[in-house]
């Protein structure tokens, strides 16, 4: 088998959610292993079929290190993880991420559950007290997972004006310039820097401080790993549930026999939530990998030294796994999506993700009339993001 020609990547970005699906996946459905040439007129192996990218995501051979080492051209949220757990390949990945691995299990996250539905309850509470509509983005799909990783990770709420624009800077597309990138990340290293001495003189019950003791006991992570890993915590922790969150509410008010399914069982909120991580294009441009040596992939041949683009969103819309997976279908037969990745990178935080997500959705069904407060082709997505980034997403429901 051989790859087809070379496919434009990433699509032009979406002026609305009403956009139709990018002509790109199609293409990748045909040719699921497929040459891509990037803006820069670099070029780049794009995988599309679920199999296939699974097994980049999956196999050892496709490396996150090598795509992040000195040489190759990094731009946008490539840069601003450069130097990050995420990209990073066993066996120094495997140590940093068992030191906050604990944290994310299913039975922590569980406990907190009662906070997360406790804010939830108290972000619409707030919004529905103020005249209509409300752009849910900035009264509650930002809010919400913010002050859930800030109480987790020991970082003041308050300083969420703070960190959020330096976290904008560095979830930027390729097209971001890089001197920018580097000044938000020193910022937010900075910032850092500044709450792990505090953390250090005055030790609290929240990761950061653990983390803290972890770097000062035990030896266990240099100080630029604490403030890297604390950083990524904190960015990684709330940009994409927040946009999750927003998407999928636009998801259910564009499928209203779906929403109604929910308002009428509840107990189909799970499943709906992995449907959700299955249908909503979150991500617009993949964290690339290297190979590390020839690896067959989809009966194509990909030499060494090449740079590999794993699609994810492509992946969860496979035919040959999903069946009719263009439907929004909240009933959906479970399926193992990728919408959290796989392997030593499956998302640490996809566990507290879910429960957000999952307590979002409940608080939200319950709200009588929610309804979009603009036509759908009026919405628009924030230009040069590297995740689709709902400028605003305004929205009314019916006064009790």
């Amino acid at each position: 088998m051989t790859a087809e020609p070379r496919i434009k990547f990433p699509p032009p970005a979406p002026v609305s959610p009403a956009d139709p699906a990018p002509e790109v996946f199609a293409q990748l459905r045909s040719c699921p292993v497929a040459h891509g040439e990037l803006p820069d007129g670099s070029t780049a192996w794009l995988i599309g079929g679920y199999e296939q990218v699974r097994q980049v995501l999956t196999d050892r051979r496709f490396s996150r290190a090598l795509a992040a080492a000195p040489g190759r051209s990094l731009q946008g949220i490539e840069l601003s993880a450069a130097d990050s757990i995420i990209a990073m390949d066993p066996p120094e990945h495997t140590r940093l991420r068992k030191l906050v691995a604990s944290a994310f299990t299913v039975r922590r996250v569980e406990a907190l559950r009662p906070r997360v539905a406790a804010l939830v309850d108290e972000l619409i509470g707030a919004f529905t007290a103020r005249p209509q509509p409300t752009d849910l983005m900035t009264s509650f799909a930002l809010p919400l997972p913010v002050r859930v990783i800030c109480e987790l990770l020991g970082v003041p709420a308050d300083d969420m004006e703070k960190f959020r624009g330096w976290s904008a800077v560095l979830v930027t597309d390729w097209k971001q310039d890089s001197d920018e990138i580097l000044t938000a990340l020193a910022g937010l290293y900075e910032y850092f820097a500044e709450l792990i001495r505090t953390r250090r003189a005055q030790p609290r019950d929240d990761l950061l401080s653990a983390l803290v003791a972890a770097r000062d006991s035990g030896d266990r992570l240099s100080e630029e790993e604490l403030t890297n890993l604390s950083c990524t915590i904190l960015v990684a922790g709330y940009e994409t549930t927040a946009h999750s969150i927003s998407l999928s509410v636009l998801a259910l008010l564009d499928h209203p026999a779906e929403l109604a399914r929910l308002r009428a069982d509840p107990a189909l909120i799970p499943g709906a939530v992995e449907e959700v991580v299955r249908y909503v294009r979150i991500g617009v441009l993949p964290l690339a990998r290297v190979t590390a040596e020839d690896v067959e992939l989809g009966g194509v041949m990909i030499p060494a030294g090449e740079v590999v683009l794993p699609i994810i969103q492509a992946a969860n819309r496979d035919p040959s796994v999903f069946s009719e997976p263009e439907s929004f279908d909240v009933t959906r037969s479970p399926v193992s999506h990728l919408g959290f990745g796989s392997g030593a990178h499956h998302c640490l935080g996809a566990q507290l993700a879910r429960v957000e997500l999952q307590e979002a959705l409940r608080g939200l069904v319950r709200l009588p009339g929610l309804a979009l407060a603009v036509p759908p082709t009026d919405l628009r997505f924030k230009p040069g993001m590297a995740i689709h980034n709902l400028a605003a997403l305004p929205v009314t429901w019916t006064e009790t």
